[in-house]
């Protein structure tokens, strides 16, 4: 019972996506990227037969990609799909516990301390999760199983794809330590360069090291660094982490230069849409838009206003975001990213009501589309402007 800490990982998640939702795809190298003609060329995601067979990783430029995988099948990314494919394993995992973290789209912790009863050891609710996500999503997982978060992190990372790790505090030296220090989960590429000029280039160098002189170098965070490398992680699993999210918001850069407030409000109202639908899912409520502009010289703006009352209603958020658009933009200067988001976040228990009922109304609304959308998919609806050339989160034809 002492590795009773979950974390489940999809593999290759945006590609293994599109082979869930095609057969024909399965077994071949999927390269899910933006487009060469717009300004979204790189690779977002590759399947691991396009990994492993070809090179191919993320953030390498399209042409690079077809180069190296000249057989590659290359697919547009399609975030509807992937939030709506999140939703799904998220509830198959709140099935075995309540105690579930999302760490990202596509993992999230599981404390089964308290399963055993129910669904038996945490090593055989491992297998069973793997088996209903593989059976009703059609993906394969990563699940690393660990006293604490950060080593079933760290086992999650071990075996990829479809793997099953379990690492305890005694597996730590023979397994973790000959790891470069960059595997240890919480060090960037910075960190890595400012270890590396202490002489430590593995997690073992990282653990033998003197701890007080960490500390005196970066402080507490060379304290917990120390810790790590040894294992020691006694953050617990939060289900209720994301009530302390500061902003869920969405940005995205254009196809083309976008002039003239009528095409950029397109993107705005499908911003707010996408925004609002992730403030619902994660059950809270917030006052603050948020606006991001960059031109095509890169030139950022960035404005907020705050609503009298709390939302999580796509049309208050778009209603904020078009007058900030229309009081700080002119008409005539192009636009080649636009960035929506909603802050001051709390939970939703706390809506007012009005007089006549006009909330409770949009809130019946917006939880009938969401039940469509729990049920068929993201694009089973969404604003009619997306089907016009301005639309950009959704495919059309």
């Amino acid at each position: 019972m002492a590795c009773s800490i979950l974390l489940c990982d999809a593999n290759s998640f945006f590609a293994s996506v599109h082979q869930a939702l095609d057969p024909a795809l399965r077994g071949r190298p999927v390269i899910v990227a933006g487009r060469e003609t717009t300004r979204h060329g790189i690779v977002l995601a590759a399947s691991y037969e396009a990994k492993r067979g070809y090179g191919i990783k993320t953030g390498m430029t399209v042409r690079e990609a077809r180069s190296l995988c000249p057989e590659g099948i290359f697919i547009s990314p399609r975030h509807d799909l992937y939030i709506e494919f999140s939703t799904r394993l998220l509830r198959i995992m709140r099935d075995f516990t309540p105690l579930v973290e999302p760490f990202s789209i596509d993992e999230a912790w599981l404390d089964v301390r308290g399963c055993r009863e129910l669904h038996g050891s945490p090593l055989a609710i491992a297998r069973r999760l793997k088996k209903r996500i593989k059976d009703e999503v059609g993906i394969t997982t990563s699940i690393g199983l660990g006293p604490s978060k950060l080593l079933a992190k760290m086992a999650a990372e071990m075996q990829k794809p479809d793997g099953l790790t379990v690492l305890d505090y005694p597996d730590v030296p023979k397994k973790m330590w000959p790891l470069p220090v960059k595997e240890l989960f919480g060090v960037g590429p910075r960190m890595e360069a400012h270890l590396a000029k202490l002489g430590i280039h593995t997690i073992g160098d990282l653990a033998r090291f003197p701890v007080e002189v960490l500390v005196k170098r970066f402080g507490v965070v060379g304290q917990i660094l120390h810790q790590c490398a040894h294992g020691v992680d006694y953050s617990p699993v939060d289900p209720h982490s994301l009530e302390r999210v500061k902003s869920i918001g969405h940005q995205i850069t254009l196809p083309r230069d976008y002039q003239g407030y009528e095409e950029i409000e397109v993107v705005l109202l499908e911003l707010a849409e996408l925004v609002a639908r992730r403030v619902r899912l994660g059950g809270y409520l917030g006052r603050t838009v948020a606006l991001s502009l960059k031109d095509p010289e890169f030139n950022w703006l960035g404005r907020s206003y705050t609503l009298p009352h709390y939302t999580d209603t796509a049309a208050d958020i778009y209603s904020a975001a078009r007058q900030l658009l229309r009081r700080h933009w002119p008409p005539w200067r192009p636009v080649r990213l636009v960035g929506v988001s909603l802050a001051g976040l709390v939970p939703a228990t706390v809506r007012q009501e009005d007089l006549f009922g006009r909330v409770e109304k949009q809130a019946r609304l917006n939880r009938a589309c969401d039940r469509l959308k729990n049920r068929y998919g993201e694009r089973i609806i969404h604003p009619a402007v997306s089907l016009t050339k301005a639309g950009v989160l959704y495919a059309r034809g």
